[in-house]
Order: structure tokens, then C-alpha cells, then sequence
């Protein structure tokens, strides 16, 4: 993990929506790592901005029982230039696209810690 005294113009602000399970293992973790991804999940999917990340955490995340949570957190921007944002649907649809392969070297590049900035319930 990078250390905090990083400008603000070298980072960037990212949101994840998360799910119950993958929330616990970033707890696990102290709030300073996403966990792996599973063998079918070749792909992170951070997003650049909250209202993305709103819109999953509370339409798929947070359905049938289950809850879902917005998480945000900051990441070096050199490390984050090797990587194209991609427009998955509307205009506030931006987000990474990160190699599983990456994702180690991704949470490493993490300023400070993962944050809980909202969370839904169905």
C-alpha cells in the first residue's frame, strides 16, 4: 500500500459496488484489499464514479435478500495510465478494466484505506 503523503494529483478516485461476500473479505483484509477473483471473473471492474456504482450496488447488488455497499478508496494514477477507461453503456458508465493477473499489484497501488460510503438493503 502506497503511503498517504501521495498529492492529490497523483491519485485517482475510484468506487467498487460490492456484494455481502466480497465485502467481508475486504474486511478480512483490513479495508486495504480487494480479494482475488474467482476463476471465472477474468476481470476488476473498478468505476469512476458514484452514481455507477449506486446504480449496482442498489439494483443487483442489494436484490432477493441480500445487501449491497458502495465502497470507495484511491489509487496511484501512474499505475492506472496503463489502463484505458471503458464506456460500458451511458455516459456515467466509465470504468477500468483490470486483469485478475493485476489485481495483486492493483491493491498495492491503493492510497489509504477501502471505504463503506453507502450500503442498500432489499
Amino acid at each position: 500500500m502506497l503511503q498517504i503523503g501521495a498529492t492529490m494529483s497523483k491519485v485517482v478516485t475510484l468506487f467498487r459496488p460490492v456484494g455481502e461476500e466480497e465485502l467481508a473479505l475486504i474486511q478480512q483484509s483490513g479495508m486495504n484489499a480487494f480479494p482475488p477473483r474467482l476463476y471465472w471473473q477474468p476481470i476488476f471492474y473498478p468505476v469512476l464514479n458514484e452514481e455507477y456504482a449506486t446504480q449496482i450496488a442498489r439494483d443487483w447488488n442489494a436484490r432477493d435478500g441480500h445487501s449491497g455497499y458502495v465502497t470507495r478508496f484511491q489509487v496511484a494514477k501512474a499505475f492506472l495510465d496503463r489502463y484505458e477507461v471503458h464506456r460500458v453503456g451511458g455516459a456515467l458508465h466509465l470504468e477500468y478494466w483490470i486483469p485478475a493477473e493485476d489485481l495483486d499489484e492493483f491493491n498495492h497501488q491503493i492510497i489509504g484505506s477501502i471505504e463503506v460510503i453507502s450500503e442498500f438493503h432489499s
